[in-house]
């Protein structure tokens, strides 16, 4: 059911004021839907109906009666809205009565009246006119107030044409400082006036006065005669002449009036034709006033002509309606094609389409125009979409073929470039330079400035996804409206709506399986030319053809993924909000969960990406924590990465989670560990390799830069014993700290398999610094372990035939200044590894130390002496990085020497031993510290 009319309203009038039968022109709103329509109309309290004639919904014409009030409303009533309302009033004032010759600022009509029971204009009589100065004297008219002439002679009128004239008032209005000698003069011309109508009167008397005397005469002699004679015979003869007489006088008389009879019926002919075309003018003038009307666009008043000719002559028998009609019918038949041509002409607003809609449904069109219109616009928002995509892979293709002739230009012009040295070795080559750009259009969050212009320039796959949308976004909405009101039977009139909406809903539920259909064509074909943008992969050979065409040099970033996520969300949310049926829109909800498993899958891939040139980024700056900036530039990308994907991570209504299929998990788990794993190969790598052996065919290669690897080189002077310390320093780090901070961020962002990208990562991880530990002991300890036996032996020493001992000898001496050399050289880098070298260089020591002690075949009580002092001293020094195995190994190097018997030996070690305490105090400060301090792992 449609809504109620809003009541008339009257917003304005114009003339706003004036005497009664001004014709006035009303404005406003809700005047009406036609002319049956309008109920009443008054002004100022007076019926004005009968005059009114109905031009629009926002215009009435009529005039003014005669009413009672002097100023009021204008109020309009309607059968569709009932009774109106007025802003604005009319004013009626009193006529001022104009004579023939009185000079006047306006036109004034004197030969015509307006009759309102006829609603048109009659001449008036010439005998009905009067002079308007009946005294022919000059008028000098006074100044007496008209109320008061009307209070002093209440009813009456100085007008001399009313009945209720008063000499008097007219006397005293025109004539009141008129002589008595012209008032005298007044009354004879009043007589002259009187006996000129009087001698009128008799003019036509006497000049008919012969003829009635012949007429007389004649009749008198024939009654003499018939009198005088009596007799049968003079009876007949006198009545044969009688009829003589008479045959002659009507023949006379048909000959002398013949002409004027026959203009006669010729007149009253042509008065009976004029009566007629004048009675049935709206017939015989409808078909040029239907084409004036189309000329116009006024298709609403060729409706109601049509409709008001069709009920009047539709079923008339008469020949020229017949024929008028038929005329009628063929202009109303061209208009029907006309309205169902602009009705299915493409683009047009849902209001014309409506319009165009119930103008076709009034005029009684053939088959059912709303569902051609329909139909119409279904193929039109394909063919847009279809075209869209065509425009922009055709506009790709373009740039394509400028960048290529512009690649051979730069090619051309930098190989022909006297500033470029071909011979060197560390600058690339253009061609090497220029094949990287792949990697620019990827807008990596770790890339230099330069790069930025390429990553905030939208690819045309994402500028033809946001135009698809939205172009969608605005054809659809007013696609499934003009469904909904084809439903509902608004498209049709008033007058139309009770059969036609009848009509509609049982052609609607025939046909909503076919519209359902056509909706769900328009939304594959939305997702299909998205996937063939981004997702080709996802379509088939045959579709792919159809809507694919792109040429993927490179695939789109995780950044303009989520971007295109973002567009066709909010396509989805302005589809949904029109109440299409979720199943209609299941097919975009499709997509999205494959954008945002593609955008994942793309930002872990180019993440990875970014983690292998964290190599290029290493400058060797250790902080207070023995740590370089790499660990936190790795865990700040992988947290940069995880940040944007939080709004493709978060589900939004009616949304699936994107970890609910189990290969999305598994690739996702195998991708985060692949970045764990491309880190600590890019730790390898740096703490091993050398600078010459750096894998840089990742790197964004600048021809223009004077250094390729500036960054690498400049901390050329670390030696690769430090390289380990502070990678072994990264690992421990990385093991206690980042990978565990990483492992909750994936927790955070609903990342699955957390548990298993942690432990292989972990584990990937204790490999590495274990390698790189044995790598560090074996290029510190060996050289020390290596020193020991050829000083032990020096100047052919000789544990059989030896000098009684004065000291330690300058052999262990060295070895403990390497040792301190090392404990320098870590605690520099990391005092927390101090404890995890030292105890394994120790142990290198002592083992090597207590085999050499066991080789011996024998001690002398000196050589034993001497042995003994050495390896206590040895073992005194570094007994705060003792571990069970080098106590084990000091243990057995101490039970190979013989034991010593006498107290003098052992008050002689010990006085050697405190002697080489206090001569090494200096040196052996490092190894003083805290236990507690120095043992944490």
């Amino acid at each position: 059911m449609s809504r109620a009319r809003q009541p008339p309203l009257v917003t304005g009038i114009s003339p706003n004021e004036g005497i009664s039968w001004t014709k006035v022109t009303i404005r406003g709103e809700n005047l009406g839907t036609g002319p049956t329509d309008l109920l009443g109309l008054t002004i100022c309290g007076h019926n004005c109906l009968l005059t009114a004639e109905w031009m629009s919904a926002s215009k009435i014409v009529c005039r003014v009666g005669q009413a009672k009030n002097d100023k009021g409303d204008i109020i309009v009533t309607t059968k569709s809205g009932g009774k109106g309302t007025s802003t604005v009033s009319f004013k009626l004032l009193k006529p001022e009565k104009i004579g023939i010759l009185d000079q006047s600022a306006v036109w004034v009509d004197e030969m015509n009246y307006y009759d309102m029971r006829t609603d048109r204009n009659k001449g008036i009589p010439p005998l009905s006119l009067r002079p308007a100065n009946p005294l022919g004297i000059e008028i000098d008219k006074g100044r007496f107030p008209q109320k008061d002439l009307e209070s002093l002679f209440p009813g009456m009128s100085a007008d001399f044409t009313s009945e209720n004239f008063s000499a008097a008032w007219y006397l005293i209005e025109n004539h009141s400082t008129t002589s008595f000698d012209q008032l005298k003069m007044a009354v004879v011309n009043l007589k002259k006036q009187a006996n000129k109508k009087n001698e009128g009167s008799l003019a036509y008397v006497k000049g008919g006065l012969s003829t009635f005397f012949e007429a007389q005469d004649a009749l008198s002699a024939i009654h003499q005669k018939l009198e005088a004679d009596g007799t049968e015979k003079v009876e007949g003869s006198m009545t044969q002449k009688l009829e003589n007489v008479l045959n002659r006088a009507s023949n006379t008389a048909d000959t002398l009036f013949q002409e004027v009879l026959g203009r006669k019926d010729k007149a009253d002919s042509t008065r009976n034709a004029l009566n007629v075309l004048q009675r049935f003018k709206f017939l015989f003038n409808l078909p040029l006033n239907i084409e004036r009307n189309i000329q116009k666009g006024d298709y609403d008043v060729v409706i109601n002509d049509y409709e008001k000719a069709k009920s009047l002559f539709g079923k008339t028998e008469v020949q020229v309606f017949k024929k008028y009609y038929a005329e009628v019918e063929t202009r109303i038949e061209a208009l029907r094609e006309l309205l169902l041509d602009k009705l299915l002409e493409t683009p047009s607003t849902l209001h014309d389409q409506k319009r165009y809609i119930r103008y076709l449904s009034d005029l009684h069109a053939p088959g059912d125009p709303a569902w051609q219109c329909i139909g119409a616009q279904h193929q039109w928002i394909l063919q847009l979409m279809h075209n869209c995509k065509e425009s922009y892979v055709k506009e790709q293709k373009g740039k394509d073929t400028l960048l290529f002739y512009l690649y051979i230009y730069v090619c051309n012009t930098l190989l022909h470039s006297p500033m470029l040295d071909l011979d060197s070795d560390v600058r690339p080559s253009p061609i090497g330079h220029l094949s990287q750009t792949a990697s620019l259009k990827r807008g990596s969050s770790f890339q230099s400035g330069r790069d930025d212009a390429w990553r905030y320039k939208a690819p045309q796959q994402v500028v033809f996804v946001e135009k698809l949308t939205k172009l969608v976004v605005s054809q659809l909405p007013n696609f499934w409206k003009l469904w909904v009101s084809y439903v509902n039977g608004s498209l049709f009139s008033e007058t139309e709506k009770s059969g036609q909406m009848e009509r509609s809903k049982k052609n609607a539920r025939q046909r909503q399986n076919d519209f359902k259909k056509m909706i769900q064509e328009v939304m594959h074909s939305l997702v299909k030319l998205i996937r063939g943008a981004l997702l080709p992969f996802s379509l088939r050979e045959g579709e792919l053809r159809q809507y694919g065409g792109w040429e993927m040099k490179s695939e789109l970033s995780g950044q303009w993924l989520t971007h295109v996520i973002q567009t066709v969300r909010l396509s989805s949310e302005s589809l949904t909000a029109l109440e299409i049926p979720n199943d209609m829109l299941q097919i975009i909800q499709d997509l999205i969960l494959d954008l945002r498993v593609r955008c994942i899958i793309v930002t872990l891939q180019h993440t990875a990406e970014d983690i292998k040139r964290l190599a290029e980024k290493e400058d060797w700056v250790v902080d207070n924590e023995g740590l370089t900036s790499l660990p936190s530039q790795f865990e700040q990308c992988i947290i940069h990465s995880l940040q944007s994907l939080k709004t493709v991570l978060d589900c939004k209504p009616g949304e699936a989670s994107v970890f609910q299929q189990q290969k999305t998990q598994e690739d996702v788990c195998q991708l985060s560990i692949g970045i764990m794993q491309g880190f600590i190969d890019c730790l390898e790598q740096l703490s091993t390799k050398p600078d010459g052996d750096i894998d840089t065919s990742h790197l964004s290669v600048d021809v223009s830069s004077p250094d390729l690897f500036g960054s690498i080189h400049e901390e050329s002077s670390l030696s690769s014993e430090q390289r380990l310390l502070i990678a072994l320093s990264n690992c421990r780090y990385l093991e206690r700290h980042t990978f565990l901070n990483i492992a909750e961020h994936f927790e955070k962002h609903g990342f699955q398999g957390v548990d298993k990208i942690t432990q292989v990562s972990m584990e990937s991880l204790k490999e590495l610094d274990q390698r790189l530990f044995e790598m560090y002991i074996e290029f510190k300890a060996d050289p020390i372990v290596g020193s020991l036996e050829p000083g032990i032996y020096a100047g052919y020493f000789d544990w059989k035939d030896c000098l009684v001992p004065t000291g330690v000898r300058n052999y262990l001496k060295e070895a403990l200044v390497n040792i301190i050399a090392v404990h320098a050289e870590v605690f520099t880098i990391s005092k927390d590894l101090v404890p995890r070298v030292m105890s394994r260089v120790v142990e290198a020591v002592s083992e090597e130390l207590s085999r050499l002690m066991q080789c011996v075949s024998s001690f002398s009580k000196n050589g034993a002496l001497q042995a003994k002092l050495e390896i206590c001293a040895l073992r005194d020094t570094v007994a705060i990085y003792l571990t069970p195995e080098s106590k084990s190994s000091f243990k057995q190097a101490l039970e190979a020497l013989p034991q010593l018997s006498s107290g003098t030996d052992r008050k002689l070690l010990e006085e050697l031993l405190n002697k080489f305490k206090s001569s090494m105090h200096l040196q052996l400060t490092c190894f003083q510290a805290s236990l507690s301090a120095m043992m944490k792992t």
